[in-house]
């Protein structure tokens, strides 16, 4: 399934050089590049190697099969009833410059050779956008931070930066350190590790022009989508196996326990009556999120309870469980999504399955007309091997996403009264 490599002609201060005469295809790419990893100093022989070989094709074979079913019909966006409600999002000047970000995405794309950005730059509307998937084996796209060299990683974390809250920037490195944590746990470096992230150009980072920016590995996936001075982060999908490195370099790191413990202090803080009518189950024996990868179009209809009669502080703590998880977007551009998640706030539903103690796995989710949020204890996965029941969901593996129904996500909705207002011609 090979796609066409797309050229950026940076039109400042990159220099042109010869164009590459022979491009690999997307899966080319992802087959020497795993091949690479097996290589490194870690690889301990000849018969890792062939099985790692081995196990890296397997891994690109599944990776297309899901890009298939999940890619078989069009972008429609994730809706309650199989239709997009019409007139949520417009384009309107935010008052908060995207400046910042796009400069950041400039010295970026100046530090990358022409073979890298033959790899890494895509048009805006290209389908690539919607090929993320969290699980380890998804054969990325981009340029790897494994293969960056100190300016180019310094670079890419400037972006980051630039795009994200000091909070958001932290929890996705931190995302990143403990993917090193599950490195050593699993004793599987070539697949596992901290740096086994990607990032993509989606196109040319102008002011008057859509583009956006793409974060791509285990456990952590950021859509960065930029028009004019408006941004739209979303699908955004954050977690960690474990949440709390055990042993290793990042001993004592730990992740997203504010947003399962206000998660559950929302709940138990309801009276019993509208407690009862947010509790779908109390039983949870699986995986419970139903927006991870290859979901753009998944229907979803409201349920639990309705929270436009919550008395002021239990909409207030609402309100703040909403914002944590908004809050890893810049501080400017966070207010401008809160300003439209608080005009929809009394037709915002909240969802629960499982316990309801300290100790207890379960799921949540926040879920209106423009945000959906997801938090959901997983069972185990490339940790199973320590589990004391390995079918049973558990605080130490934790997914959550944020996605922005009715069309949005990835800014869609956005790109398409765009083209509406100014046709663009292939």
């Amino acid at each position: 399934m090979a796609h066409n490599l797309h050229h950026y002609h940076h039109h400042s201060h990159h220099t042109q050089t010869q164009p590459v005469t022979s491009k690999p295809t997307r899966r080319d790419f992802i087959s020497s590049l795993v091949s690479a990893a097996v290589l490194a100093p870690w690889a301990l022989g000849q018969t890792q190697t062939q099985s790692a070989s081995t196990m890296a094709e397997r891994f690109r074979q599944m990776s297309e099969e899901y890009e298939s079913k999940g890619l078989a019909t069009p972008f429609k966006g994730i809706t309650t009833n199989g239709e997009v409600a019409p007139g949520l999002f417009e384009i309107k000047p935010s008052g908060v410059s995207t400046e910042p970000v796009r400069n950041a995405a400039e010295t970026f794309i100046a530090t990358l050779t022409p073979l890298q950005l033959a790899r890494t730059m895509y048009p805006v509307d290209d389908v690539e956008w919607r090929k993320w998937m969290n699980q380890h084996f998804y054969a990325r796209q981009g340029v790897c931070f494994a293969e960056m060299t100190d300016a180019q990683r310094q670079a890419a974390f400037g972006l980051m930066r630039a795009s994200l809250s000091a909070e958001g920037f932290e929890l996705t490195r931190n995302i990143m350190r403990l993917n090193e944590t599950l490195a050593e746990l699993a004793e599987d470096h070539a697949f596992l590790g901290e740096w086994l992230y990607y990032i993509q150009i989606y196109g040319k980072p102008l002011a008057t022009e859509p583009w956006g920016w793409k974060l791509e590995g285990h456990h952590a996936i950021i859509n960065y989508f930029v028009l004019g001075d408006q941004v739209v982060m979303t699908p955004l999908f954050v977690g960690s196996e474990p949440v709390k490195a055990p042993s290793g370099k990042y001993k004592g790191l730990e992740i997203l326990q504010k947003e399962q413990n206000d998660g559950l202090a929302v709940l138990n803080a309801l009276p019993e009556a509208q407690r009862k009518q947010a509790i779908l189950n109390f039983s949870k024996t699986g995986n419970n999120n139903l927006t991870e990868a290859f979901k753009d179009n998944v229907v979803i209809d409201y349920a639990g309870l309705r929270t436009n009669d919550l008395s002021g502080p239990a909409r207030q703590r609402f309100r703040d469980l909403i914002h944590l998880y908004i809050k890893n977007m810049d501080e400017g551009h966070a207010r401008v999504k809160m300003d439209e998640v608080d005009r929809y706030l009394d037709q915002t539903w909240f969802t629960w399955i499982g316990g309801t103690q300290p100790d207890s796995a379960f799921y949540y989710r926040v879920h209106s007309p423009v945000v959906l949020v997801e938090f959901d204890h997983q069972q185990p996965a490339n940790l199973r091997k320590f589990a004391a029941d390995p079918t049973k969901p558990t605080q130490q593996h934790i997914h959550c996403v944020v996605r922005t129904p009715n069309g949005n996500d990835y800014g869609k909705d956005l790109l398409r009264q765009h083209y509406l207002a100014h046709p663009h011609t292939t």
